[in-house]
């Protein structure tokens, strides 16, 4: 009989996770109840938002609990189903967490189909990364003709969705990336007008000379050094999307804000959003983004990490910006 290999949260950990905060357990396939359906884990996202869930800190969702199954959203096929509209043998993505084998319920799941894409983009661009950049540009950040977009983690599955969309909302889009092979993927693959390297030590300085009209809209993957050399270059009326501070998850205290009387100078728009809350969209999301991927406009990049026992390291390296793409597992 097949094995349900999880893995559980150990630990709290202070600052960067390390393997020792993760357990891999092994036990019974589970079964489902009315209204539930058994998936086999295919594919397995792994994102910025999970080491949130790894603290007990207060946030916008509940924290994993010790003992239990780390969260992630998952592509499986259906083994058994005891709702009305899932067969064996469909694919689905839903929030199944690391694990080989998944019970959830059938109101909770999207149905795939896998000549329509493949069914990994289910995680990345067609997604709740790209609904998050479709989401946020779009709903946020409102981009007009000819205004100039900046986007940190200018590479990442989020970061170049956003810049793909505000090139084809005719944008000057520059994109901050960490090292020249993603620098330039961003303006050669992607079509940015410019990339700089946030690991460059005069950072200020390059992003001042590719923004020579200023920002008009930032969004915000990164915080830290990238921040605080936007900030000064924001126009009158820009607006900031802040979507994560990938470069604090870390930290064992939150790190000071930015210069807020310039929100009040230069009558700054900063919001954040999670976009579960803007689910109404996710129609729009997927025809829009569905037709401009068919219609290749839209380019996305995967980092395919094989097998479930390797999900800690790499979602580790995540955290530490060594992966190039959407981030996955395949797990099956």
């Amino acid at each position: 009989m097949p094995k349900n290999r999880r893995i559980l949260l150990k630990n709290r950990p202070t600052g960067l996770p390390s393997p020792s905060d993760f357990e891999l357990v092994e036990g019974p396939v589970p079964e489902p109840g009315e209204g539930e359906v058994l998936t086999r884990t295919l594919f397995l996202s792994l994102d910025p938002y999970m080491r949130g869930r790894m603290s007990a800190a207060k946030s916008y969702a509940k924290p994993v609990e010790l003992g239990q199954v780390m969260t992630g959203g998952t592509v499986g096929e259906v083994v058994a189903s005891r709702h009305a509209s899932f067969a064996p043998g469909d694919v689905v993505v839903g929030q199944g967490g690391w694990q080989d084998y998944a019970v959830l319920p059938g109101a909770l799941l999207r149905k795939l189909d896998p000549r329509l894409a493949p069914v990994s983009t289910a995680l990345g661009i067609l997604g709740m990364p790209g609904m998050t950049a479709y989401v946020g540009l779009l709903d946020i950040g409102r981009p007009k003709p000819g205004e100039t977009v900046v986007v940190s983690a200018a590479s990442g599955a989020v970061g170049s969705v956003v810049g793909q969309i505000a090139k084809i909302h005719g944008c000057r889009v520059v994109g901050v990336a960490g090292g020249k092979a993603k620098t330039d993927y961003v303006v050669e693959e992607l079509g940015f007008d410019a990339a700089v390297d946030h690991r460059s030590p005069d950072l200020a300085d390059a992003l001042a000379a590719a923004c020579p009209k200023g920002v008009d809209i930032y969004f915000e993957n990164v915080g830290g050094a990238t921040q605080k050399a936007v900030w000064p270059l924001l126009n009158d009326f820009a607006r900031v999307v802040v979507c994560g501070l990938i470069a604090h998850y870390n930290d064992p205290t939150p790190p000071p804000g930015p210069p807020m009387l310039d929100v009040l100078r230069k009558r700054l728009t900063v919001q954040g959003f999670i976009v579960y809350e803007r689910s109404h969209l996710q129609a729009d999301f997927l025809r829009d983004v569905g037709a401009w991927l068919q219609a290749g406009k839209l380019k996305y990049r995967e980092d395919v990490v094989v097998g479930l026992e390797n999900a800690p390291e790499a979602f580790i390296g995540l955290l530490q910006g060594k992966n190039f793409g959407k981030l996955v597992v395949k797990v099956a």
